[in-house]
């Protein structure tokens, strides 16, 4: 039952099986669960889901590698989700701040946003790649996180050039 649950986790409901690139299937599928999570509750929501999910995906994939030769095997994805909600917390704190209406998440932001992810998750600089060599489930879900750190920053700086500097 534990390995059932964990599995479903760590894979994000088998999305993890999808090939080519799981990870970026895994980055998409996070994209719509942010976009209900501000609408249900705003940017304070996705930033409480963003943590809670980070310890269940921290279990759920310490529990799924238990015994496995590899510690970050590509079926698992939850990591994805908690990078690619990171990135999006400037589009969703604009949003919020702003008094949007919550079901608007416009696509420029998002799409910045996943290619944003993406590039620092595959390409690893710098600190992502210091946490990705680590061999614990801590590391799977931590290198991400901070793609998606550095990935929200690029989101927030160009959030602010567009609407603050060039007042698009």
């Amino acid at each position: 039952m534990t390995q059932t649950v964990s599995r479903l986790i760590a894979t994000v409901f088998y999305v993890g099986y999808l090939k080519p690139a799981p990870g970026t299937w895994g980055s998409f599928a996070a994209i719509p669960m942010a976009w209900v999570l501000h609408a249900l509750g705003g940017f304070p929501l996705l930033v409480a889901a963003t943590f809670v999910v980070f310890l269940i995906g921290w279990w759920a994939t310490a529990q799924m590698t238990r015994g496995m030769e590899t510690h970050d095997p590509s079926e698992v994805v939850v990591d994805e989700v908690i990078g690619q909600w990171i990135a999006l917390w400037p589009l969703s704190a604009g949003l919020w701040h702003a008094g949007v209406d919550p079901w608007i998440f416009p696509y420029p932001g998002w799409i910045g946003a996943f290619l944003a992810f993406r590039l620092f998750d595959i390409w690893k600089p710098g600190p992502v790649g210091y946490f990705d060599r680590g061999n614990s489930a801590f590391t799977v879900m931590f290198d991400d996180a901070v793609a998606g750190v550095l990935a929200a920053l690029c989101v927030g700086v160009a959030a602010y050039a567009s609407h603050g500097m060039l007042g698009l």
